[in-house]
């Protein structure tokens, strides 16, 4: 709520809100909580009196109802007027949200109009919802100004000065009670009528034990301001964040249109803007997944050239992996999965499974040429005997993860895209890897094969 709401009235309208959600089948059950602290040691970004949350626990049946859930409560929240409100769920890996963008520089005018130039572009996108900008909304604050020259002439340091008035304001605590095993502060500070007020602070005293009373506004500016939430720091720098999450379509599209926003905004000097959040947790998991995948895919090849004692063979063998990875991009586009951590996943399992089809292919292809058969006679002869062994492996995998491809419920995101890479990977592999394999293997295998003897002449002579 804005600045400076009280705590009663915080309480109701988060009670109202928990009991529009309670109403939704879906929700199973619901607590809130309303105000954190108080404005001098609570959170910047989430609490104080204006500050509440709302934590639902969907039913295990609601897997694909709750974007319903949100576009519900997303409308019923629309209607309390001067509510800002956002909506987070824990996510695989990571609890960011799915936008980030850190505006960084030294001046704070600059960061609040570049925020909130980028979440007016963001808000006007049906794309993206719960859109927030941390200099976006301020606290209203009394801002002291000291002359310092006017308190060393009184014999007064600014220190001093601070360190009174914040122990009228806020107060100091003097000891502690003990109750029941309990530890109370007994906290020391000016009445409420010395505080509550602007004219009040200026009239506090700060130099309590000299004969001549001095107030705060003998030696100081006291004007009312609305200061900033809070003022982040990355790398000695101050940042603006711009948060925000998706109503719909994959992360990396999304990144991809925020970029195209921020490459057409004017950018002030002295300031840049980068991507962060879950879009830059995303492109560090990739890049540790490939590495993986290019890893997986070398020691492989290292066991399959020292079980051949061939570079060629296992070479051979290799052309079945982006057969495979034609399958699981054809699956992922008919079910309309996007390309996430758990479909690399499924990759790297796939570089394991798919070669093991090509593996009995070419090891009874050179068997038979070992027995004295022509190379495309091999060949031919091979199809025919491991059609049957490879159809029957493929079959029952693909069977195995039909259940996991088709789960609903929770954690059907995580589950369902590896099985369907897995699936679409296989069978496309299978079908090729009969037909592509031996036509590789015909064209790169030069090597003629000596069958060995064993001459019966010199066997009698002996």
């Amino acid at each position: 709520l804005a600045p400076g709401t009280p705590l009663a009235e915080t309480d109701a309208v988060m009670r109202s809100v928990q009991a529009a959600a309670a109403n939704l089948p879906a929700v199973r059950s619901s607590f809130a909580v309303a105000g954190t602290g108080n404005r001098l040691d609570a959170n910047p970004d989430e609490g104080g009196e204006n500050w509440g949350e709302v934590h639902l626990a969907l039913s295990s049946s609601a897997g694909r109802t709750e974007d319903e859930v949100v576009a519900r409560l997303r409308s019923d929240l629309e209607r309390i007027p001067g509510l800002q409100y956002k909506f987070a769920k824990p996510t695989l890996f990571t609890f960011n949200t799915p936008i980030e963008v850190e505006i960084a520089g030294y001046d704070l005018d600059r960061l609040r109009t570049t925020g909130n130039m980028l979440a007016a572009e963001l808000r006007s996108r049906s794309r993206f919802a719960d859109v927030k900008s941390s200099m976006e909304v301020g606290h209203p604050e009394l801002q002291i100004v000291f002359d310092r020259e006017r308190a060393a002439s009184l014999g007064l340091s600014v220190y001093e000065i601070a360190d009174r008035v914040v122990g009228n304001v806020r107060g100091n605590v003097a000891t502690r009670y003990s109750w029941n095993d309990r530890k109370i502060d007994v906290l020391v500070r000016s009445r409420e009528r010395d505080r509550n007020s602007v004219s009040s602070v200026r009239n506090l005293l700060v130099n309590t034990e000299s004969e001549r009373p001095i107030t705060l506004a003998d030696v100081a500016t006291v004007t009312e301001v609305v200061g900033p939430s809070e003022i982040r720091r990355q790398s000695q720098q101050r940042v603006a964040l711009v948060t925000a999450n998706l109503t719909g379509g994959d992360l990396g599209s999304a990144i991809n249109e925020i970029e195209s926003i921020i490459a057409s905004m004017p950018t002030p000097s002295g300031t840049t803007i980068t991507m962060t959040g879950q879009s830059q947790e995303m492109s560090k998991s990739f890049r540790s997944l490939i590495l993986a995948l290019l890893l997986a895919v070398f020691l492989v090849y290292l066991v399959m050239a020292s079980q051949f004692e061939s570079l060629i063979h296992p070479f051979v063998i290799f052309f079945s992996i982006p057969l495979a990875s034609i399958g699981a991009v054809v699956a992922l586009w008919l079910t309309g999965s996007s390309i996430s951590v758990v479909v690399f996943i499924g990759l790297i399992l796939l570089a394991g499974i798919v070669v093991n089809n090509a593996i009995v292919l070419v090891d009874l292809i050179n068997k038979l040429r070992e027995q004295g058969a022509a190379k495309r006679d091999a060949i031919i002869q091979s199809g025919k005997s491991r059609l049957r062994p490879i159809l029957m492996t493929t079959l029952t995998t693909t069977l195995g993860l039909i259940p996991l491809a088709l789960s609903f419920g929770e954690g059907q995101e995580i589950r369902a895209p590896m099985a369907i890479t897995v699936i679409g990977g296989l069978l496309v592999s299978t079908l090729l890897t009969l037909i592509v394999i031996p036509v590789v293997y015909d064209i790169l295998d030069r090597k003629e094969i000596v069958v060995a003897s064993v001459s019966v002449d010199s066997e009698v002579s002996e």
